[in-house]
């Protein structure tokens, strides 16, 4: 299997991340699939942004959790990017509508860190089920509890761990959580044996964030399963050269 392209906020290295535009040019880009995030609003809508607070990519400040959606939605999420001035952070099922007609996989990762935002697994498998697209999407968090019961909910759900830093025996742990993939930091591929042991046990491993063209490359040749980017344009361009070597 050829090595897949996944938009890490969409192409969020030319439009605001996290947005409509950011995915629509992620598909023009030719990426395999999508990466964003998704909270939970004062009244319980399921948004798509990546820090709790909304203040690094809208000019208004305070956590996604206490305002409504209908407030967020007057707002700008350009996130510094002049000529995308005025468009609204989405709700996941906005994305899902976008997305549904084209062939992209979306990988959606609950920011349970911080928030553990009750009630927020069963509204995305519940979601995914309203647009048909439970094939589709692949389930992603640093909390592991909330990948567990992702799985408890629905056992054909496809995870992915993510983590940062230093896990002993990772896949072995992976294991015991339950996932279906790894969702490794770039920096966590060298740590000794770690491919062969992911390789072993089947596990596909899944790579954020990847935006250098050499790294991008090394990772094709290794047959990683998935490159997580800021860039899907530049890494389509390195992975049809690295694969017509």
């Amino acid at each position: 299997m050829n090595t897949q392209i996944w938009a890490h906020r969409g192409a969020s290295g030319y439009a605001p991340e996290n947005t409509l535009p950011a995915f629509e040019l992620a598909e023009k880009q030719g990426a395999d699939g999508i990466e964003l995030d998704v909270q939970l609003t004062k009244d319980g809508e399921v948004v798509v942004i990546h820090d709790e607070k909304i203040d690094r990519v809208c000019a208004k400040k305070g956590l996604v959790k206490d305002y409504t959606l209908q407030e967020l939605k007057e707002f700008s999420f350009h996130n510094h990017m002049a000529e995308y001035a005025g468009v609204q952070i989405p709700t996941l099922r906005e994305v899902y509508e976008q997305v549904k007609p084209t062939s992209l996989c979306v990988n959606v990762e609950l920011k349970t860190g911080i928030f553990f935002y009750e009630g927020l697994e069963e509204k995305v498998l519940e979601i995914a089920h309203e647009y048909g697209m439970e094939t589709r999407v692949w389930y992603s968090s640093f909390n592991h509890e909330t990948l567990i019961r992702l799985k408890g909910l629905d056992s054909s759900v496809k995870t992915g761990m993510l983590y940062a830093d230093g896990i002993v025996d990772a896949v072995n742990y992976a294991k015991k959580v339950g996932v279906d993939a790894m969702h490794p930091a770039l920096y966590n591929l060298q740590y000794k044996g770690f491919l062969d042991s992911c390789k072993k046990e089947n596990m596909p491993i899944h790579v954020w964030t990847v935006n250098e063209e050499a790294d991008m490359e090394r990772l094709v040749e290794q047959g990683i399963e998935a490159i997580i980017t800021n860039y899907p344009d530049k890494a389509c361009a390195v992975r049809g050269r690295t694969e017509n070597k």
